[in-house]
């Protein structure tokens, strides 16, 4: 099929790329000149594991291109996906559909034939008939643009593999004999045609696009009620992580999503379960999710709690002492520092007066980008020379294999907070290390 994907951010670029992968010709659309320059040129503007080769692969066999030109990409495809922002709308959290609006309104009046215009973007429910109009309007005499809706449900660090073998797909569409149904079910035919295929939910546009935010809401909820009950631990002297661990074991809760710590961070579920709440309180059902505010609460409050008890851990004050903060990025596998809960601590810890040094294995050019008054090293070893504590703030694998005779060798003090509960207490402790964690007494 001919396809074309307007936007080359994170879900755009990887969309287009793993269209290409199953097979279709596709063209991907920005705005940005430079951004359109490196994808044609096979270089990936942000890292995702996996997803430089497959780039490279299809832009040098022919079946993946980028442009700046609308026209080129109405004249070319039948089937158009949209995967641009919806970044959050100050000051009342409200997700901001300029962005996906504007591809509909410069896209429609181009369309030489009848195509299918298909939502990826997150986005506050009622957007997608928003959208129908302005195709209606905007498409020439005779012809028709027919919107679908088609959520996507990556996790960064693994969204090659959530987009080639996802665990559903939602198609939203306005009435039973959808066209559009039809040819999403082809383009995704090379997945659904397996012998163990995903399940296809086809439902109306306002349920997939609420899909998407109340399975964030529920994950974000999810990770802080964890972190709510390890207050709870603190407070008892009760370890949180065996605490997971048991409750996990029931199938009805799973242990996934029950990892105590730092919190969530990341372009996705801070932002989206605020614009979620925004779009309850619009639609005259804002009590309905109010408690997502305590939910964003007990979020936002771990970063305090981290520079608290690394506080208590450096004596009762870090002024003057120097931490090295391990971790840059809101998750590992991933170089986005958007909302990143590590940067946030290690930006206020630098404000209490101690020498903060920071490293990330990939998020290092967007951490100086986004806090260019920090201090970087190149290793996790430089940023640990000196050091009176190591703060492991993202669980990079890297960091949890680290040896404590070697950091030990390099660092002034022996004290190990750990942000995410990842690291091997034991192991540590064992050589001579103070070891601290949030929700383990």
């Amino acid at each position: 099929m001919k396809i074309s994907v307007f936007g080359t951010g994170y879900l755009g670029a990887t969309h287009a790329v793993c269209m290409a992968e199953l097979g279709h010709t596709v063209i991907g659309v920005d705005v940005d000149a430079t951004k359109i320059e490196r994808l044609a040129a096979g270089d990936a503007p942000f890292y995702e594991p996996g997803l430089p080769s497959l780039l490279r692969t299809h832009v040098a066999s022919g079946r993946l291109r980028f442009t700046t030109d609308y026209s080129e990409a109405a004249n070319f495809a039948d089937l158009h996906f949209i995967g641009v922002g919806t970044p959050q709308r100050e000051p009342d959290f409200a997700a901001d559909t300029t962005f996906v609006e504007q591809v509909v309104r410069d896209l429609a009046p181009l369309l030489p034939r009848n195509a299918i215009i298909v939502g990826k973007s997150t986005v506050p429910v009622g957007t997608a008939a928003k959208l129908q109009e302005l195709a209606n309007t905007g498409v020439a005499r005779g012809l028709q643009a027919e919107v679908v809706w088609n959520p996507e449900f990556l996790r960064e660090g693994f969204a090659i593999n959530d987009t080639l073998d996802p665990d559903r797909i939602v198609i939203g569409v306005a009435n039973a004999n959808s066209e559009g149904e039809q040819v999403l079910r082809r383009a995704y035919a090379p997945i659904l045609e397996r012998e163990r295929a995903c399940p296809v939910v086809v439902t109306d546009l306002e349920t997939a696009e609420l899909v998407k935010v109340s399975a964030n809401a529920f994950l974000a909820t999810k990770i802080s009620f964890i972190n709510a009950v390890s207050e709870v631990c603190e407070a008892a002297g009760a370890d949180v992580t065996v605490l997971a661990d048991a409750i996990g074991l029931d199938d009805r809760i799973g242990r996934k999503f029950l990892g105590a710590g730092l919190g969530f961070g990341g372009g996705c579920l801070p932002k989206d379960i605020r614009a979620f709440m925004a779009r309850a309180g619009e639609l005259g059902a804002d009590q309905a999710l109010t408690f997502l505010r305590e939910v964003d609460s007990i979020n936002m409050r771990r970063r305090e709690k981290m520079v608290e008890l690394t506080s208590r851990a450096c004596g009762g004050t870090v002024l003057g002492k120097t931490i090295a903060v391990l971790g840059a990025s809101f998750k590992p596998n991933s170089d986005d520092v958007r909302d990143s809960p590590a940067l946030n601590v290690a930006g206020m810890l630098s404000l209490k007066g101690a020498n903060t040094i920071v490293y990330d294995p990939k998020a290092l050019a967007n951490a100086r980008r986004s806090f260019p008054t920090l201090n970087y090293a190149e290793s996790a070893l430089e940023a640990c020379a000196g050091a009176d504590a190591v703060l492991v703030a993202t669980e990079w694998r890297e960091f949890v294999q680290l040896d404590p005779e070697t950091v030990g060798a390099v660092a002034r003090g022996r004290v190990l907070l750990d942000g995410r509960n990842c690291m091997p207490s034991d192991r540590w402790c064992n050589l001579g290390w103070s070891y601290y964690a949030l929700g383990r007494g």
